[in-house]
């Protein structure tokens, strides 16, 4: 990620790059940044095409188009899939592309030993926003604190990130609630934490998935007007849903290499105990059945993104689909 501030600082753009990986909070952070240091807010010269089914004619006659009075025009494509399954026509006409035409990727899943992917690294960049493990998380969020002026000590640090998990955009907002929840005084303490931090969320997540694989409907779709009720954004739960399915799907995977829990969680960066009930349900699966839970999570993002689905709607087509 070196790579990519140092452009961003030095406005010395790559033909092309790729963003991907599991920190969706890293990659949208990253997307945004190069957007705006690229196009400085212009969407005369701003195109995006998301999903599947890219349509390549289209692309390559938007990326062959001048820009209209600027330096640069920028085409994001997102979750296209164009990394798992490499098109000849994108692999053919990288090369060609103009130097006017900055191409940005973001992608969920990509093959690193696809053709495509190496092209992207032989003409522009490809960076990998993984799952930051315990002390990359603390140092960040203590950073954001810092700019606040605010202090915590490392023992109160580690209660806060044992409440909140590892995923950058819940902290983030949990942050946010420290911080004005401790307005006036600089230190934060284990009862800050305690008070506004919430493991809520993360414990309807889990909840409701144990719903689904117990066949509980209703309960499953209670649970998802809790966490409506605490103001928690239908997308957001979409991504914790997703989230806790794929990594079900890893912990009985590396279960079944033969590692123990221990290890497991040095592999993964996730907490012991989160490990022994992930466990829990990842007995209670197939792989199969993990692997059509994660597709509906995907086709139920793409619904929304696409127009097609209202957000909210969504989450409870896919709660309803697992027991169809």
């Amino acid at each position: 990620m070196q790579t990519l501030n140092q452009d961003i600082k030095n406005h010395s753009f790559k033909p092309v790059y790729l963003l991907y990986g599991e920190e969706a909070f890293l990659k949208n952070s990253y997307k945004n940044r190069l957007r705006e240091a690229i196009t400085g807010g212009d969407e005369m010269n701003f195109t995006s095409f998301y999903g599947k089914g890219l349509d390549m004619d289209e692309l390559i006659r938007t990326a062959d188009t001048m820009p209209f009075f600027a330096e640069r025009r920028l085409i994001l494509v997102e979750d296209s899939g164009c990394f798992k399954t490499a098109s000849e026509a994108l692999l053919s006409y990288l090369p060609q592309l103009p130097e006017t035409t900055c191409l940005l990727f973001v992608e969920s899943e990509v093959d690193k030993r696809g053709r495509l992917f190496k092209k992207v690294k032989e003409i522009g960049y490809a960076a990998e926003m993984a799952r930051q493990d315990t002390a990359q998380l603390a140092k960040w969020a203590g950073g954001l604190l810092a700019r606040e002026g605010k202090k915590i000590t490392a023992h109160t640090m580690e209660l806060f990130l044992s409440m909140t998990g590892d995923d950058m955009e819940n902290i983030r907002m949990e942050l946010e609630k420290l911080i004005g929840y401790t307005a006036g005084r600089d230190v934060i303490s284990d009862v800050d934490v305690e008070t506004i931090c919430t493991a809520r969320v993360s414990g309807k997540i889990f909840d409701m998935v144990a719903a689904i694989s117990g066949g509980q409907p209703k309960k499953a779709m209670d649970l998802y007007e809790d966490l409506l009720t605490l103001k928690e954004p239908p997308m957001r739960i979409l991504f914790l849903i997703a989230r806790q399915f794929n990594q079900i799907l890893q912990v009985k995977e590396l279960s079944g290499q033969g590692l123990d829990k221990a290890a497991i969680a040095s592999r993964l960066k996730i907490q012991p105990f989160v490990v022994n009930r992930l466990l829990g349900q990842a007995r209670r699966f197939s792989r199969e059945q993990i692997l059509s839970s994660v597709e509906l999570c995907v086709d139920a993002e793409e619904a929304v993104k696409s127009g097609r689905l209202q957000d909210r709607i969504a989450v409870e087509l896919l709660i309803t689909k697992k027991y169809a």
